[in-house]
């Protein structure tokens, strides 16, 4: 018996914003458009749920995810509490926990480490259940063009039939394929984070009680090579996982293959030692390599560019879902501020911008200084009236000019270690 094939899906020849691609950058976008009105289809190449790294949420993503509607669904899922992080240095020593409550006692205090195969279908859903026409499933093959203006996209569905669809504006929420930016080479790598991560997931490993139970910890490794997450799940499954050069993970090894190495670099992290005497791993050893950069533009004439589609900072202090998050918000408010003045230029679509990449720039700095061997506590003990900033920075509260007073100390710093080194 021959399979028939199912009836196309009817798309309209037209729309006013097409989003590609369902993460949460793209959902963001969406929804915020939707809200307000705006006629939104979505193009997600998958089906959901789909694997995806990047569990941790910090507490400033709880006011867009608020806007979004998403709390509710939050608070009634499966997730792990979060409240609190936690740094190991390099010979296996405990911080105290920065606990976002003790700095901000709001409803933000409080935030989740989530499944991304989960979390990013909820997010799916809810962008659908707030008007946003959801197509998974469907890929769009490109952006289309008219000179420098986006006008829409060529899609093809799970059995290759094709369709144009004409857009006013286009947001690419591709993730790191950055459709967009790839095209009209617009991606700039970092020259200094040159990284690559490595991890895998756990059951049964050692993890915190009450409060302490979701508290994400970030252990260096022995020599300071890189450093580890451990990221507290449900079901009694840890996140695990080793960020270092890549010429460091990956050159000058008798065994290159990902588990040995996985394996190798566990063992040198002396805060990880006893956690996983009753764990098993569970799954094979997953890789990322050399992924920060970003776009030289957030947004050209008829496009805007959300989320890893326009850059990727690092995996260190969890900024990634906020990023994402933000971005879109800004994204999606500016893209209907454009549609109502029917001003769709570079400069209108691309007006949050500046703001963000600046934002995005503090969070940039924090991460370089810990590769080059900032200590939190050292730095809160030298500058105890900075403590606030610094849990600021944890917390995401990156688009804040007020943290910009923490350089001239980190400076300071800087100089005292380099001169006592000499």
């Amino acid at each position: 018996m021959v399979e028939r094939t199912p009836d196309a899906v009817q798309l309209p020849e037209q729309t006013e914003v097409i989003v590609v691609g369902g993460g949460p950058a793209g959902t963001t976008a969406a929804t915020i458009a939707a809200q307000q009105g705006r006629c939104v289809m979505l193009f997600e190449r998958e089906k959901f749920p789909r694997f995806h790294v990047g569990e941790s949420l910090i507490p400033e993503t709880f006011w867009t995810l608020k806007r979004l509607g998403m709390i509710d669904r939050l608070r009634g899922s499966r997730f792990v509490e979060k409240h609190s992080v936690q740094f190991v240095n390099e010979k296996g020593v405990l911080s105290a926990p920065f606990y976002f409550i003790d700095h901000r006692d709001d409803e933000s205090s409080q935030t989740w480490q989530v499944r991304r195969a989960d979390f990013d279908e909820m997010m799916l859903r809810n962008a659908e259940s707030n008007g946003v026409k959801v197509h998974e499933g469907m890929r769009v093959l490109e952006v289309l063009f008219e000179g420098t203006r986006a006008t829409g996209v060529r899609v093809a569905d799970e059995f290759g039939r094709i369709s144009t669809i004409a857009a006013k504006v286009v947001i690419d929420a591709s993730g790191q394929a950055a459709m967009v930016t790839s095209r009209l080479g617009l991606r700039e790598w970092d020259p200094i984070l040159k990284k690559a991560a490595l991890w895998s997931y756990w059951k049964g490993a050692a993890r915190g009680t009450g409060r302490d139970e979701g508290a994400t910890l970030v252990m260096q490794l022995d020599d300071k090579q890189g450093w580890l997450w451990y990221i507290p799940l449900d079901d009694d499954v840890v996140s695990i996982g080793v960020v270092a050069g890549y010429d460091y993970l990956f050159q000058n090894r008798e065994k290159k293959d990902l588990e040995a190495v996985y394996a190798a670099e566990m063992k040198r992290c002396l805060g990880l030692h006893g956690r996983l005497d009753k764990a098993t791993k569970i799954e094979s050893v997953r890789v990322a390599k050399e992924y920060s950069y970003r776009a030289r533009d957030v947004a050209g004439d008829g496009w805007v560019l959300v989320g890893d589609a326009f850059g990727f900072l690092d995996p260190l202090y969890s900024s990634g879902i906020l990023l994402a998050l933000k971005s879109g918000e800004l994204a999606g408010d500016a893209v209907v501020a454009a549609l109502q003045e029917n001003d769709l230029s570079a400069e209108r679509l691309g007006s949050w911008g500046q703001d963000y990449v600046r934002g995005m720039d503090r969070m940039r700095r924090l991460v370089y200084e810990f590769y080059d061997g900032f200590n939190f506590g050292k730095f809160v003990k030298r500058f105890p009236h900075l403590r606030g900033h610094v849990t600021d920075l944890l917390i995401g509260d990156l688009f804040n000019e007020r943290l910009d007073e923490i350089i001239e100390p980190l400076e300071t710093l800087r100089a005292e270690q380099e001169a006592a080194a000499r």
